[in-house]
């Protein structure tokens, strides 16, 4: 019997591999085969990202879910095959994206969960380090040595390694414990002058990653509103100058910020992009963490060659009325 169709059982759920039942099957998809075609793909990314609902309040947790695909393969009588069906596969899913010029399905860094090389911190101040706990036997801060533990569970398969403050080296190294996976330069930043703000963001990987702006801060608001003409007209043929025609309504407004990096290498680059292209930032505001929308849309990446010194200026909105209004 030829191979005509499949139907395919989609499980999305928490915790280890295993903790599987039948509540957790979230999609029944079926399809056939094309005429002229070998195979059948199905595209679940986005049905899986209907599950990872993110949040942050400064606090670095794992948001991670267990992909389980039970593939049932037909003919073209609707008969199950008697050999190689059904196909199951298990699967770890993250936030994360790829780049069109990285091709079909990208197997993204499975250690640490950071493209740089370089990190910037203030003086004083203890950073975060995200790491896939599949991938790493052990983090070496500068001499400290730290051992990764995967117990299967995906409330922490990405891992947020404490950087001690003012340590100045990263070593990443595989599951051996021998073979360097990736080395980070830390620099660690004195800024007497101005507020330091931290944002948080979701990088390609799906990992929480901070970004500290050291320079010059702006803060705006630009106000919204509504006005309508109204009768002031008085029955006794006059009216009070005091009263004005037009009565504003619906006002509030929104505020933007406007930060500046400091000077940063061209390393950084891939930060600054993947802050532009984040679907959810936060700030370190005033003691509370805020959710905001990068209002800046271009940017111009900066070499060392052209500009000798990289400052990125970024507008930011917070995202949501400065007149509270949540009904």
């Amino acid at each position: 019997m030829a191979f005509d169709n499949i139907v395919l059982d989609l499980y999305v759920y928490s915790g280890e591999s295993v903790d599987y039942g039948s509540s957790d099957l979230k999609y029944t998809l079926n399809k056939s085969l094309i005429t002229g075609e070998d195979k059948i793909n199905f595209e679940i990314g986005e049905l899986i990202r209907d599950y990872l609902s993110i949040e942050f309040n400064n606090d670095y947790n794992s948001y991670a879910l267990w992909v389980r695909v039970d593939a049932t393969i037909r003919d073209e009588n609707d008969v199950e095959f008697t050999y190689g069906s059904p196909n199951s596969q298990t699967f770890i899913a993250l936030d994360g994206y790829g780049y069109f010029e990285e091709g079909l399905n990208p197997e993204l860094s499975r250690h640490c969960l950071l493209t740089t090389n370089t990190l910037y911190l203030p003086e004083g101040t203890i950073g975060k380090l995200p790491i896939f706990a599949e991938g790493v036997g052990k983090v070496t801060i500068d001499s400290t040595d730290t051992e990764i533990t995967d117990n299967g569970n995906t409330n922490q398969k990405i891992q947020y390694i404490n950087i001690p403050a003012d340590s100045t080296n990263i070593k990443i190294y595989d599951t051996d414990d021998s073979t360097l996976l990736k080395t980070i330069s830390v620099n660690n930043i004195c800024e007497p002058k101005y507020e330091v703000y931290k944002i948080t963001f979701i990088n390609r990987f799906g990992a929480f990653q901070d970004i500290y702006f050291y320079k010059k801060t702006t803060e705006k608001f630009v106000v919204t509103d509504e006005t309508y003409k109204r009768n002031i007209f008085e029955s006794s043929g006059t009216y009070d100058t005091y009263r004005g025609q037009r009565e504003r309504y619906n006002t509030n407004a929104r505020t933007t910020i406007t930060l500046n990096t400091g000077f940063v290498n061209e390393d950084f680059n891939s930060v600054i992009e993947e802050l532009f292209l984040s679907e959810a930032c936060w700030i370190r505001w005033k003691g509370q963490t805020l959710s905001i929308i990068p209002k800046s849309k271009d940017l111009q990446l900066k070499t060392s060659l052209n500009d000798k010194l990289a400052n990125y200026t970024i507008a930011f909105e917070f995202a949501f009325n400065k007149i509270n209004n949540v009904r």
